[in-house]
């Protein structure tokens, strides 16, 4: 695909969502890089730019474990498309309280054959601070669940997810 051929999505575009922030004709790729080393146990250090991120299991506890950065990396995203779909709504808001809870079968990664080693269920629930109507709270919504690199990714993985917006009136 030339840098210039438009992409096409398979499903019809809803009339409510934000006009994108680039150029839909040009691609815009991002290459994110890390590296990390593991000595021979369940702690492994990685960087990230400039940053330290250790990962254990919870027997030695020196890191989250993997999962937990995973459900870590969902909020985080969340909070960033959250950000940049008001900025382009002009959606007022003070702060978004997030939380998950992820669901896994254990077996999954010890090797039980038919048992998938990721999760299978997270639950979250988002509750934006604002005065927005509610009108405009759920084009926030839509925009930003369309948009939100790692909850998609979660989506095509085949994990349910449950997730509850809540409007909170700022104190």
């Amino acid at each position: 695909m030339s840098d210039a051929t438009p992409i096409r999505s398979e499903k019809p575009v809803p009339a409510d969502l934000l006009e994108p922030s680039v150029d839909p004709t040009k691609k815009a790729i991002g290459i994110r890089r890390v590296s990390a080393r593991n000595e021979a146990g369940t702690r492994s250090v990685m960087m990230v730019r400039d940053h330290v991120v250790i990962t254990d299991e919870k027997e030695s506890n020196t890191g989250p474990t993997p999962l937990e950065l995973a459900l870590s990396s969902l909020l985080g995203c969340e909070g960033v498309i959250i950000n940049r779909c008001a900025d382009a709504m002009g959606f007022k808001y003070s702060a978004v309280d997030l939380d998950a809870d992820g669901e896994v079968d254990q077996r999954g990664s010890r090797g039980v054959v038919g048992v998938r080693p990721y999760f299978n269920s997270v639950k979250m629930r988002i509750r934006v601070h604002t005065e927005e109507t509610e009108d405009r709270f759920q084009r926030l919504i839509r925009n930003v669940e369309y948009r939100c690199p790692v909850m998609n990714l979660y989506r095509e993985a085949g994990v349910t997810l449950d997730v509850t917006w809540e409007r909170v009136q700022p104190s």
